[in-house]
């Protein structure tokens, strides 16, 4: 890549942070705007917990048949098309999924929602991470903290059509035109090929493009580890996604229009973790924040598991949330400048075996639901919060920031 391709200046780079803020925000709003709805989509379809479980699974079967080809779609058309254009889509698939007569057609666009969010994640990631080496300080945390507020809003939309009694199909046809025509603004906002935003990871042994490129096994060591701390953080947003409401509603006897606040207390407190994130992760490293956030999590859902009320269920799925806050970031971060890979490549894998644990997780908390309760189910919470105390080791620890901006200018006009 040229100099020439490296020079943006600093106002480029503030929009091009509005553009991915917004990508970001978009996707945590998609689906957590039909999670309110699931005990219905549920009771509509007639379904067991495992029966229920199974089916959320193809949106992670999705996911994991064609993620690994997230890298390569970004190499080849850009992380901002690769996003705005997938993002569009699932719009249209999480519709067709809030709709579907029958389960058939529920897993199926629950299989295309899935493998488009696959590449969205990769893709969004990687115009972010881009970014945050261009500016020359961490940003990622408030990326994801605008992921966590758009599940919020996303909650909190589908808690309120749910009061005002809309009608599932009209509530996501509304719901889906506002995603595309955000996903249309935030496109024009990204940074584009042009720019070398999606090429300046290429390590310097790829001068031969046409060669099969084998990975270091000390690279697949740290993506393996990498995996598993992204997998351990996750294993709580999927908690709150997939079951909060289901437990609210059935175990709690909470109100329809209550049962979904589980799930957006864990992501307004998701929401805040990582809008403050970015500074104690630069203050104190990932490693001890991670160590931290999973003490959080696992005392704060064990207490609520432990003494179940509507109250306290609600405040343990927030410290749930604001504990692996920084978790999945801290991963990502890694996972993107491991030596020897090329671009995106160690992204992409943490991001599939991240994916395979969601494949595996609402089937398990499932079948363990209908065989004693959800309550038990629900212990998977403070369990992946004491992996990512015990997990944490594989992520950095306190350093200063050696990502000096790259050739930024800024303008005098």
């Amino acid at each position: 890549m040229t100099v020439a391709e490296r020079v943006i200046d600093t106002p480029r780079l503030r929009r091009a942070r509005i553009g991915v803020s917004l990508l970001f925000l978009t996707n945590g709003a998609m689906w957590a705007n039909v999670v309110p709805r699931l005990p219905g989509i549920k009771d509509r379809l007639d379904l067991s917990y495992t029966g229920f479980g199974v089916a959320v699974a193809f949106a992670s079967i999705g996911s994991i048949g064609l993620g690994l080809v997230a890298g390569k779609m970004v190499r080849r058309f850009g992380s901002a098309r690769v996003a705005a254009i997938a993002l569009a889509l699932q719009s249209l698939a999480v519709w067709g999924a809030g709709i579907s007569p029958t389960v058939f057609l529920f897993s199926a666009f629950l299989f295309l929602n899935g493998a488009l969010d696959a590449n969205t994640d990769v893709a969004q990631n990687a115009q972010g991470l881009a970014i945050q080496r261009r500016m020359g300080k961490s940003i990622i945390n408030s990326l994801h903290a605008m992921w966590s507020l758009g599940a919020a809003a996303g909650g909190l939309i589908g808690a309120g059509a749910v009061a005002l009694h809309l009608s599932i199909g009209v509530h996501l046809g509304v719901t889906s035109a506002l995603f595309v025509a955000i996903a249309a603004v935030a496109y024009r906002l990204t940074l584009g090929p042009d720019s070398g935003i999606d090429r300046q990871d290429e390590p310097a042994h790829a001068d031969a493009p046409k060669r099969r490129m084998r990975v270091p096994r000390a690279a697949l060591i740290t993506v393996v580890m990498l995996g598993l701390v992204a997998i351990a953080g996750a294993l709580v947003e999927d908690a709150g996604f997939t079951w909060s409401a289901n437990y609210m509603k059935d175990d709690l006897h909470a109100a329809a229009d209550i049962a979904g606040f589980a799930f957006v207390g864990l992501m307004l407190l998701h929401f805040l973790g990582r809008i403050v994130g970015d500074k104690y992760v630069d203050r104190y490293g990932e490693r001890a924040v991670a160590r931290v956030g999973g003490t959080i999590t696992a005392v704060g859902m064990g207490v609520a598991l432990a003494w179940p009320t509507i109250p306290g269920t609600i405040v343990g799925f927030s410290l749930a949330g604001l504990g692996v806050a920084t978790t999945v970031p801290a991963a990502f971060a890694a996972a993107d400048g491991i030596p020897g890979l090329r671009a995106g490549t160690g992204l992409t894998m943490v991001s599939w075996m991240l994916r395979i644990s969601f494949l595996a997780s609402p089937p398990i908390v499932g079948a363990v639901a209908d065989a004693t309760s959800l309550r038990t189910g629900l212990l998977v919470v403070p369990i992946a919060g004491i992996a990512v105390f015990l997990l944490a080791g594989a992520l950095t620890g306190r350093q200063p920031h050696d990502d000096a901006p790259v050739a930024v200018i800024t303008p005098t006009h």
